[in-house]
Order: C-alpha cells, then structure tokens, then sequence
C-alpha cells in the first residue's frame, strides 16, 4: 500500500523502485567487452533524471481500483523501458540535442548504435512483460502483452504522421490535425495504456477499463501541450531538452498551428520560410523571430489554457465516471498527478 503524503514523494519512491527494479533486471556482465559497452550504453537513458510518470500512473489506478501495486511493479517497469527506446528513435528522427540535461544517445554514440541500444531495450521491454505470466498467470499476462502490442501500433503510426509532415513539407494544418496525431503518438502510452494497465491488474470490469480511454485522450494530449509550452519558455535545467527545439526541428505544435491562423500572410509565409530550413541552417535571432510571434499572438498562452481544460476534462471526467470509487491515497494521488501533468516545469 501507499505509504507516502504527498505527490512529490510518491513520484520520488516510484523512480527509486523502477529504477532499481530495472537496473536489477537489465545485464550488465559478458565476456566480449563489445557487449558489456553495448549493455552500459543500455542504462544511459535509464540512469537520467525523469518523471517516471507512466509507471505512476499504472501504480496508482491499479490500486485506487482495490488491487495490490506490486502486482503492477513489472508492468510499471516495462512502461518505463517502453519510454527509453521510445526516447531514443525518437531523438534520431527528430535530430535532437538534448533529453533530460545530457547530449542525446545519438550524438554520444552515432546513430547506427543508438539505433541499436534502442532495439536492445525493445527487446528487454517484451522479456520483462513475461515474466507477469508467473505472477499474474498466463491470461492476464496475455492481455497485458496485448495492450502492449495496441499501444505499439498507436505510437508508431503517430510519429509517421508528424514525421510526414516535416517530409512532405505540410503546413497546413488544424487543430483536428493535432489532436489526432497527438492522441495515437503520446497520450496512448503516457496515460491511456499505462491506466488501463493498472486499472486491469486490479481485476476492475471492461467497462471501467474502457473509460480510461476519453480519460486518458484529454490527459495525455494536455501533457504534450504543457512539453510544447516548455520547450518555448522552460528553463533548461529543469526541462532537461533544448529550449525551442521544436522550432529548430520544425516540429508542427499547436502552439505553431495557432500562430498560422492568428497572424498576418506575410508573417505567416517569413515564419514557414523559417521553419523550412534545416536545423543547421536556422539561425538563433530566426528563431527568437517566430518566438515573438507566438508571444505576440498569445498562441503559447492558448496552448496552456487548451492544456489547463483538457485536465479539467480528464479530472470531471473521473469524478463523474467513478464516484463511488473509495476515497483512498491512491485515488487521491491520481487527482493530484492531474494538476502536475499541467503545473509541472520539467
């Protein structure tokens, strides 16, 4: 059971147990010393500072739902592994610098063997949801590697669609657009899968599974939000990822999509001129040009109040559906991880 008072607590003893469960699990000796690099390159996203949000959030429905947290733990750990590879790929494919205060694996590293630490911890997630058969029986494990393998598809067609984006050169775009390539590449594994998780190994009933998917749709689309906030006007120390980056990787934000259709054609053509150019190539007063732009026109502040109401939502939403849910720590936690997703400055 949950023995902590408060948020900050709570997410500090998840990350002390994850991490070490994780640690405990991942090799470490072999004889060729290629393979002991390979397997040190393998802690190096693990060992960074985090939030360790995803394992929380499967830790805390599972036992707001009456069910025992450390029959969630080995699930809990794969999300985070789940998170690792992600982060990897997706620092390649973006060309990023920095992911939480260090250089990015790829620009340790090189590709081709960030690449690969990446499908070594993919392979790692998958070893480690076997073991919920022993635990938790076959049935049960099966459904967990099932929402795995949902989750997995959600997130890969997500990151195609922005990638296509920058690919084919788009601009023009709507909130719609957003929204649905926000759901399927982060909400789907921050928040929708890991509460169903936690919500399934608690034994709770389909339908209350299910909920977790509108629940989790507006949670997981604030937290991009309130990341797409910070990446414009967070403190690097705290954020741990270059501050802009978005604009230096042309990332397509609603922040951005909002600024399209507040300011002038003129404004709008220089800011895509902009946004257009390689990384490289962007200079650092180019993009503090489309910064003020988005200040000018108040679209980062419309990115945080779309932010603060999809919470609010997340939140009713919860209290509506499961009013009769004890009034437990757990349950309460959960509330509170609400408000952090949009208060948070990391």
């Amino acid at each position: 059971m949950l023995k902590v008072d408060s948020l900050d607590e709570f997410l500090k003893e998840t990350k002390d147990k994850i991490d070490a469960y994780i640690f405990d699990f991942l090799p470490q000796a072999h004889e060729r010393v290629e393979v002991r690099r390979l397997y040190e390159m393998m802690g190096d996203y693990p060992m960074r500072s985090g939030k360790r949000l995803r394992p929380a959030l499967c830790l805390l429905i599972c036992e707001a739902f009456g069910g025992n947290p450390e029959d969630a733990f080995n699930t809990a750990a794969a999300l985070e592994l789940l998170q690792n590879w992600l982060l990897i790929h997706d620092d390649i494919e973006d060309g990023s610098d920095l992911r939480r205060g260090q250089p990015c694996l790829h620009q340790k590293y090189g590709i081709p063997m960030a690449i690969n630490v990446g499908d070594a911890l993919h392979c790692k997630m998958w070893e480690l949801l076997h073991r919920n058969a022993e635990r938790l029986g076959y049935e049960l494990a099966f459904q967990i590697l099932s929402e795995f393998t949902r989750l997995s598809n959600q997130v890969v067609e997500g990151q195609h669609i922005e990638l296509s984006w920058v690919s084919n050169n788009r601009w023009n775009l709507n909130e719609e657009d957003y929204w649905t390539m926000c759901v399927q590449k982060t909400a789907w594994y921050t928040c929708i899968t890991p509460c169903r998780l936690g919500a399934m190994i608690a034994g709770a009933t389909k339908e209350v599974v299910d909920e977790f998917l509108e629940i989790g749709m507006n949670l997981g689309v604030a937290f991009q939000l309130q990341d797409d906030v910070l990446n414009l006007i967070g403190e690097v120390g705290q954020y741990g990822k270059e501050i802009a980056g978005d604009i230096s990787e042309g990332k397509r934000t609603l922040v951005l999509i909002h600024l399209f259709n507040s300011c002038t054609k003129a404004e709008a053509l220089r800011v895509i001129e902009i946004m257009d150019k390689p990384r490289a190539n962007k200079r650092a007063d180019e993009i503090q040009e489309v910064s003020r732009l988005m200040e000018k026109y108040k679209s980062i502040a419309y990115a945080q109040e779309r932010s603060k109401a999809l919470a609010r939502k997340a939140y009713a939403r919860f209290n509506q559906e499961f009013a009769e849910l004890p009034d437990t720590r757990a349950r309460d936690l959960f509330l509170q991880l609400i408000h952090f997703v949009i208060e948070r400055e990391y």
